[in-house]
């Protein structure tokens, strides 16, 4: 049909803020953590923190196993510190399986969802013919991958202003930019409040 388009936008928006137990609340597990939840809060893929009670736990280990943003699986090893503290994973989960200890810690430790947002935009091979970004209220960077967080190629990168609700808009000339092995974003939380991409 004559003036159909091809191009498909999909609108992405997690301003969601990051808890420490929103995986699985404060306990003692001897293995395997009991899940509260196995998504974020946003829906999209979020990395995943550890959270020590106690100051004994040097070297301890958390082993999460899930899927990346795309589906596939992803499994990530956090290990703490002997400091009563967060420490985050730098792996972005879509969903989380699982959640196990090598040891039981000396006090609690919690499992949460991270600042570190990422986000699937197409699964297969794609162009990207343009874009807008709402800055959120911190400067910062939107990475976009050909592939996955984990083990695609950053093919370039578009950063925010820092100043809440200002409209980015960029049209990307001839035929856009390739991503043959998909396309996905990360981000932090505070960085972008909606973002949209036209991909054919």
């Amino acid at each position: 049909m004559a003036g159909r388009s091809d191009v498909r936008a999909l609108t992405v928006s997690d301003e969601n803020a990051a808890s420490t137990t929103r995986i699985a609340v404060a306990a003692r597990p001897t293995a395997a953590f009991t899940l509260a939840n196995t998504t974020h809060a946003g829906g999209a893929g979020r990395n995943v923190t550890v959270t020590t009670a106690g100051t004994g736990d040097n070297a301890k280990t958390v082993t999460v196993v899930g899927t990346d943003v795309f589906g596939n699986a992803l499994t990530e090893i956090i290990t703490s510190t002997s400091s009563a503290e967060t420490v985050a994973g730098t792996s972005i989960f879509l969903s989380i399986t699982s959640a196990t200890c090598s040891a039981q810690y000396a006090a609690n430790v919690s499992v949460g969802s991270g600042s570190l947002c990422g986000q699937a935009i197409f699964g297969g091979r794609t162009r990207l013919k343009g874009f807008s970004v709402t800055s959120g209220g911190t400067a910062g960077d939107v990475e976009f991958f050909d592939g996955s967080p984990e083990d695609g190629t950053v093919l370039f990168k578009s950063r925010t202003i820092g100043t809440a609700n200002t409209v980015i808009d960029r049209n990307i000339p001839d035929e856009g930019v390739l991503f043959a092995s998909g396309m996905s974003v990360k981000y932090t939380v505070d960085v972008s409040d909606m973002m949209t991409f036209f991909f054919a």
